[in-house]
């Protein structure tokens, strides 16, 4: 068995030409595991396929795994529930996040049951292949198989968990199939417990912000990002206690600082394997 991670959108809330809204694929024996979906991800899907990764056929895209419910994580949800039924998925899209997940697929859902009831009466697609089963989750395993067993985790996303009714984290995700084990990060600030929570990874995929871009921002802003995001100099920090395989850099804040200045933050505190993300790139 072989395990690939591919980075199918890299961007953030602010659009950049060139990136898709945060989205990662963790492909195990062939079968793809979608981490959030962002815009754009049922296209980055049918781009890398196209492009030779045959893990990202959009039919086999059958679970999905949200770190938080930003609408940057989740705009593309509606693609992945009705574009690779276009495909020949016959089978519910399974669909796993924090608290209030479960509720926006069934929004989403309704929103496009016009078009599903049109199809159904006029296309030959295959029966079920729109449905989507989504379920709230918290930090633990979360979904186990012959290929894979995911644990989510709690991570500390601002004050995400006081804005909303109920204890509702932001989460990360821990892949691990018989050959790698791989982090996901989603979006996170410093937490007391992440050396712990991260330890003995092969690929580490971590959001990051510029330290140097950040001194550009507003001061509500700035203090916004200190809270609920990374800088590099801290993951770098992070990377030189962990020593992952490969530390992936993602969802990356650069606020016009150049991507080279980003990296040479890391890398100033961390001399291990530093990789800065971009669209399609497999790891």
């Amino acid at each position: 068995m072989a395990t690939d991670v591919v980075l199918l959108g890299t961007g953030t809330p602010r659009t950049v030409p060139g990136s898709s809204g945060p989205a990662t694929a963790v492909i195990a024996d062939g079968t793809p595991y979608v981490f959030d979906c962002g815009p754009g991800v049922a296209i980055q899907l049918s781009s890398g396929f196209h492009h030779g990764i045959e893990g990202l056929a959009l039919a086999g895209v059958e679970h999905v795994f949200i770190t938080h419910l930003h609408s940057d994580h989740t705009l593309g949800l509606a693609s992945l529930m009705l574009t690779p039924w276009m495909f020949g998925r016959a089978v519910p899209l399974v669909v796993r996040g924090p608290l209030g997940t479960a509720a926006m697929a069934r929004h989403v859902a309704a929103a496009y049951e016009a078009d599903v009831a049109k199809r159904i009466h006029s296309e030959p697609l295959e029966p079920g292949g729109h449905a989507v089963v989504a379920t709230d989750i918290g930090p633990g395993v979360v979904h186990e198989d012959d290929r894979v067993s995911v644990e989510a985790f709690a991570v500390e996303h601002g004050d995400w968990v006081a804005a909303v009714h109920g204890p509702t984290p932001a989460l990360g995700y821990r892949v691990r199939s018989a050959d790698r084990t791989v982090v996901i990060s989603g979006d996170t600030g410093p937490f007391p417990s992440m050396e712990a929570t991260y330890g003995g990874c092969d690929v580490l995929v971590h959001e990051v912000y510029s330290s140097a871009g950040l001194v550009s921002r507003p001061p509500r802003w700035r203090a916004y990002h200190e809270r609920a995001h990374t800088s590099g100099e801290t993951l770098g920090r992070l990377a030189a206690r962990l020593q992952p395989g490969i530390l992936v850099l993602t969802h990356q804040l650069l606020w016009n600082t150049p991507e080279g200045d980003l990296v040479d933050e890391v890398a100033g505190v961390y001399d291990g394997v530093v990789r800065y993300g971009r669209d399609l790139d497999v790891i």
